[in-house]
């Protein structure tokens, strides 16, 4: 439970119990729960979206889509967002292994990772947006799958690709996370996703498909930040996070697109 919390704390702004030491091995230990974080996550975005529906009758469809950004940002205190800038303005800098992560450590932003923010930002608004005007359950399910997938996929970077520098918060996840962690991480995110079956056995198939496509697309970038730079840092576990974010949102309403044309 310890360990729930540290991780709750340092991936959010929710502190329920008030952590004001922690070690390398807390960290470790707290990786297994992140799609569980994801999960706390979820259920305040899905909560909210539902009474701004409900109040507005669907039709307030951007500014529905700018609040799911915004709460994001303000329950994970622009973590994910940082990382995801700092990855693009190093990444995307056409310099070599070293100067690219003193550029990714560097806390100015640089114009590729405001260009990054500004493009995942409009991602997810749009997509929030046209999901409210097409469907209501899809948008929650949505936006309650979104932040566990996006964690799930934090442990798969953590544990399937090594860590690029010597020194970090980042590298205390990877080095005393359990062999485990990624195992637990799977079968708890499953778990979490299987509750959508209640509503509609087409959620939880499309919340699995979902999680198989980004869970590919999740690699395939790691694997390109590795080859560049021989590893993965933090700042990178965040941007993977806000990357299959937005490529949820995305998902999920490609796919209910797709399904309603179909039949």
């Amino acid at each position: 439970m310890n360990a729930f919390l540290i991780g709750l704390q340092f991936l959010t702004r929710i502190n329920l119990v008030r952590q004001e030491v922690w070690s390398e091995e807390d960290f470790g230990k707290s990786v297994k729960f992140f799609p569980a974080i994801g999960a706390v996550l979820g259920i305040f975005f899905a909560g909210i979206l539902a009474g701004e529906i409900f109040l507005s009758g669907a039709s307030w469809t951007i500014f529905i889509g700018t609040s799911f950004f915004a709460l994001n940002v303000i329950l994970t205190g622009g973590l994910h967002c940082d990382g995801l800038m700092d990855t693009a303005d190093g990444i995307f800098s056409g310099r070599e292994r070293d100067r690219i992560l003193e550029i990714m450590k560097d806390s100015r932003a640089g114009a590729f990772g405001v260009v990054s923010l500004v493009l995942v930002a409009s991602l997810q608004i749009s997509a929030v947006a046209e999901l409210v005007s097409v469907s209501t359950m899809q948008t929650l399910a949505a936006a309650y799958s979104a932040p566990i997938i996006g964690r799930f996929l934090m442990v798969v970077a953590i544990k399937k690709f090594p860590y690029a520098r010597r020194q970090g918060i980042g590298l205390a996840f990877e080095k005393f996370s359990s062999k485990n962690s990624l195992g637990f991480a799977f079968l708890e995110t499953i778990l979490l996703l299987f509750p959508l079956s209640i509503f509609s056995g087409n959620l939880w198939t499309i919340s699995f498909v979902v999680l198989t496509i980004t869970t590919i697309f999740a690699l395939s970038f790691c694997k390109f930040v590795t080859k560049k730079i021989g590893g993965l840092t933090g700042d990178i576990y965040g941007a993977v996070e806000i990357l299959s974010e937005t490529s949820t949102l995305i998902l999920f309403l490609l796919i209910h697109s797709a399904l309603k044309i179909i039949f």
